[in-house]
């Protein structure tokens, strides 16, 4: 109970205590409520990020695995080819092409070109004779007659490439004599687009002497024989 006076009235009032019975307490119902835009736009794609991240990492380690299976693959070739004893007649060399593994036939093309003579296909083309003409024929027989028709095209396609390749070397490093002793290096470009003198052989050759500058530290040489190849490379496609 309570008195309350009001222009000269006199009054009781019955007052009893206020109750909240359904009060919740007050919290923020957007975590991203930002009126005075102090923290800029709500930042998203975390989840993508840690997947790049993690699709990175994997690259990572699937370069790291090739490359060491290509290096692992590098030493077994070399090991392969110094173990491997070169025969010294033509029969033991057609068994010893046949042999050889497909990667390696061009390697051992080049390394035996000298060998791979007249009297050399001459072996080869009696032996397929005999296994064509062979009254009775067995399976076996017929296995090899593929196999040496097989070596006998792979062989002659090789030698021609290998054979075309050095002729083209033996030109681009004439080219290139050609370009470096000159006094006037641009008239000699034109000259030799002129001649049809510059070609893919003659930039292989330029890559070879500057990889071989890198590896020897020589800068100026390396830097000298990039710009002569852009040159080269800029006046070929004129």
């Amino acid at each position: 109970m309570a008195s309350l006076t009001l222009g000269g009235f006199s009054m009781t009032v019955r007052t009893r205590p206020i109750t909240r019975t359904n009060h919740k307490p007050c919290r923020i119902s957007c975590v991203q409520w930002d009126p005075e835009g102090l923290y800029g736009p709500p930042q998203t794609g975390h989840l993508a990020r840690r997947e790049i991240n993690r699709r990175l990492e994997k690259d990572a380690e699937f370069r790291e695995a090739l490359e060491q299976q290509a290096r692992e693959e590098k030493q077994r070739r070399h090991s392969l080819r110094q173990s491997r004893v070169i025969p010294d007649t033509p029969e033991k060399l057609i068994e010893y092409f046949l042999d050889t593994e497909a990667q390696e036939i061009e390697f051992e093309i080049a390394r035996l070109r000298p060998r791979l003579n007249e009297e050399f296909f001459s072996q080869l083309q009696f032996e397929l004779g005999q296994l064509r003409f062979a009254v009775s024929k067995t399976e076996e027989m017929e296995d090899r007659l593929i196999e040496l028709e097989a070596l006998q095209k792979a062989l002659k396609e090789g030698t021609e490439a290998y054979d075309k390749m050095q002729g083209e070397l033996v030109k681009a490093k004439k080219s290139l004599t050609k370009i470096l002793t000159s006094k006037d290096a641009k008239a000699t470009l034109l000259e030799m687009v002129e001649q049809n003198e510059l070609n893919r052989s003659l930039l292989t050759l330029l890559d070879e002497n500057i990889a071989s500058a890198n590896q020897g530290k020589q800068k100026e040489a390396a830097a000298f024989m990039e710009k002569l190849r852009a040159a080269v490379l800029k006046y070929m496609t004129v």
